[in-house]
């Protein structure tokens, strides 16, 4: 009998299988040899690290039934429940006490057990697979031995070191710990101390910090055969590219990116046709340098995304192609994978060309420099050339159609993202934290940028191909619901049924205009939405209104625009056909590459995120007792989140500094004074001290400072 993994997969759910350990497995299969039982016992490992079975506490390898699950436990930060999310994004609602012995972001079995709230209930059966190694936190000592207390609220235990174990940490100080034993019934689990890394206040223990916390490389750090395959690559261009591309270098073709940017991998003209307009979006063309199964693809595959953390970049790519060859810079010759849209004056694509092209960047404009254009600075146009100017007004004029066409099919178009910009001193401390504002030219892009990327995902579309999406679910009716009675709470009706249009959502925006308290309507929106991910499965783009939409924009710093771009030149290549076994084969991959990718732009997000907090803790620190103007964002039964808008610090009121006997009044969502009869609810405007913050735990505390 062949021993393959569909033979093996087969064995386990077949009717008639029951548990059984590893050697009566061998029995069933009449493994004689010690290379048919290393075989079997690796192919078993590879199906309990896929989730199809799982090894109990008797050492029985069991199938998943109907009751059981497989996904990675996540912890809140409160400590009282974990979720466990499957690999097909399902969310099982795990209390404390039912997680076993189970660490934030283990991967494990979990048994359906009940309901929780609209949830199933689980509880977990069997770890897999620990996904913690490191682990990041204050050192603290207890007699002879220590403990390290993560910085990672979402991690409950506190680890162990034995006395030969410390290597030299005092207490209160930041450490990097590897994880020697894991937690069993009554133990704590142990940790060896690998790195000092300095008090906790030190600004400069921040960065690392946060790498360890969320598992991610050092800055600039690739394994050997990575950087090798890269400095193999060559810097000039081979002359068989030029004559197999179009050619673009004639055209006025610039970038337009942050004041900080290092990598431009798209650029964008704009000519007038009549009435209508040529866009071309040209995009760095990465899958030219980066070949499938080679060492440079499978670790930008690892990665997934690169991360910005502040001033500090972990590139997706080396820097000799992320900054160098791929990087559309100015002057210098580049490969790029192209799209040529004309549009008519409601914002319609009339027709399209796409394919690979050769650009030379005219310049490298920056957000701040066209916006001064925008706005009517002289010395802007000079800088910019007048050629340039006069293109980047037409591009103006396109933006406008192209975003008027998006409002009229429902897009939600006026949320501001909450940005701001951290000013870093020169001992990495913070100096100051201001609002990113969106201009005009940061508007552009994006509106450039959404077309071409709702461009490339038709072809596919509509062609029925396998594809990598960007798709956007509908918020779930509870949640609307929710987000309704958040505005009534606000003195806001909302006038949308429980099946929400994103134009609904465009149209308060709208309504709501200048009133002070959009930021807090927006922060709702946002908050009733669910997360944009990748998926092989097209479900349309709910925020973008979108039926179809994918990432092709960024293949510096994105794997998944990587892929598009792969899938792209296979597309033209074969003009459109892939045979059905390919096709197959394709849909199972791109499903696995997108589930992936979801998760390390999650991961990623997270400590852009979590860098961030704690910065703004750091700042916030230095003004402990001073009174600032803050605004309610969110009402418990334990108290006010209240936030600083100009700087975007959040913090609590916690309930038992205020004023009164406050309860929580569920219909209208406030916090109600029993004697007073004062009332708090979410959007008000009030003045509060801060009293404490907390770096290490990123929590800052305010309490009321009048009662106007």
């Amino acid at each position: 009998m062949k021993i393959g993994k569909k033979t093996i997969e087969s064995f386990f759910y077949s009717r008639d299988y029951s548990p059984m350990v590893l050697k009566e497995i061998y029995k069933v299969f009449n493994v004689r040899t010690k290379e048919n039982r290393k075989k079997i016992r690796e192919t078993v490992k590879i199906l309990e690290k896929e989730g199809k079975i799982f090894r109990d506490g008797k050492g029985r390898y069991r199938r998943l039934d109907q009751n059981l699950r497989v996904g990675t436990i996540e912890f809140t930060r409160s400590g009282t429940m974990a979720f466990v999310i499957t690999d097909e994004y399902e969310e099982i609602a795990v209390p404390v006490e039912n997680a076993k012995n189970a660490l934030h972001r283990d991967r494990v079995v979990v048994e359906i057990v009940g309901k929780w709230r609209d949830l199933p209930k689980g509880k977990v059966v069997k770890v897999i697979e620990r996904k913690l190694q490191r682990i990041v936190g204050v050192f603290e000592k207890r007699r002879m031995f220590g403990f390290v207390i993560p910085d990672d609220p979402k991690i409950l235990q506190d680890f162990y070191v034995a006395p030969e174990n410390i290597n030299g940490a005092k207490p209160g100080q930041k450490v990097i710990a590897k994880i020697v034993k894991y937690p069993s019934r009554g133990r704590n689990p142990e940790v060896v101390i690998e790195k000092v890394l300095g008090d906790v206040e030190d600004p400069s223990v921040d960065l690392p910090s946060i790498i360890v916390k969320h598992d991610l490389p050092w800055p600039g750090e690739f394994p050997p055969e990575v950087l090798k395959e890269a400095n193999e690559i060559p810097l000039e261009i081979p002359t068989r590219e030029y004559k197999s591309r179009r050619d673009f270098r004639d055209k006025i073709i610039v970038t337009i990116d942050g004041e900080d940017a290092k990598d431009f991998d798209d650029a964008i003209t704009v000519e007038k046709k009549g009435e209508n307009y040529v866009l071309g979006v040209h995009i760095a063309d990465v899958s030219h340098y980066v070949k499938e199964g080679s060492a440079l693809d499978e670790e930008a595959y690892k990665r997934g995304t690169s991360v910005y953390l502040i001033d500090t970049v972990i590139p997706m790519l080396p820097f000799r192609l992320s900054n160098g060859v791929c990087s559309l810079v100015e002057g210098e010759d580049r490969l790029v994978m192209s799209v040529e849209m004309e549009i008519d004056s409601d914002g319609k694509i009339l027709k399209y060309w796409v394919g690979s092209g050769v650009i030379r960047s005219k310049k490298r404009l920056t957000y701040g420099l066209v916006n001064r254009l925008f706005e009517g600075d002289k010395s802007a146009r000079e800088e910019i050339g007048e050629d340039i100017s006069r293109m980047l007004m037409s591009a103006r004029e396109l933006m406008h159609v192209l975003r008027e066409a998006r409002r009229k099919r429902g897009a939600i178009i006026d949320i501001e993202s909450d940005e701001v910009k951290v000013v870093i001193g020169k001992d990495g401390s913070v100096v100051d934290i201001m609002p990113r504002k969106r201009g005009e030219a940061e508007v552009l892009i994006e509106e450039f940028m959404i077309k071409a990327n709702e461009t490339v995902a038709e072809i596919f579309y509509n062609a029925d191909l396998p594809f990598v999406y960007r798709v956007h679910e509908e918020p779930d009716p509870s949640v609307v619901l929710q987000l309704k009675n958040y505005l009534a709470a606000l003195g806001i009706e909302a006038k949308f049924g429980m099946n929400l249009h994103p134009g609904m959502l465009q149209k308060l925006l709208e309504e709501v205009g200048d009133h002070p308290l959009r930021s807090s309507v927006e922060r709702l929106l946002v908050r009733s939405m669910k997360r944009a991910m990748y998926s092989a499965v097209n479900i349309g783009h709910f925020g973008l209104a979108s039926y179809a939409y994918t990432h092709f924009t960024s293949p510096i710093r994105r794997y998944p625009d990587l892929v598009v771009h792969r899938l792209l030149r296979k597309y033209l290549k074969r003009k459109g056909y892939f045979s059905q076994k390919e096709t197959e084969k394709l849909s199972e991959k791109l499903s696995i590459i997108s589930k992936h990718c979801s998760k390390r732009e999650r991961v990623a997000d997270e400590a852009e995120w979590d860098l961030l907090d704690m910065k703004k803790v750091e700042y916030i620190s230095r003004h402990i007792g001073e009174v600032f103007d803050v605004v309610v964002t969110n009402v418990t039964k334990f108290g006010l989140f209240v936030e600083i808008p100009e700087k975007l610090i959040s913090g609590l009121v916690h309930i038992s500094t205020m004023d009164d006997y406050y309860y929580y009044d569920d219909k209208i969502n406030a916090l109600v004074g029993s004697n007073t009869g004062k009332i708090y609810k979410i959007g008000d405007q009030i003045r509060a001290k801060v009293v404490r913050a907390n770096k290490v735990r990123m929590e800052v505390d305010f309490v009321i400072a009048d009662d106007d």
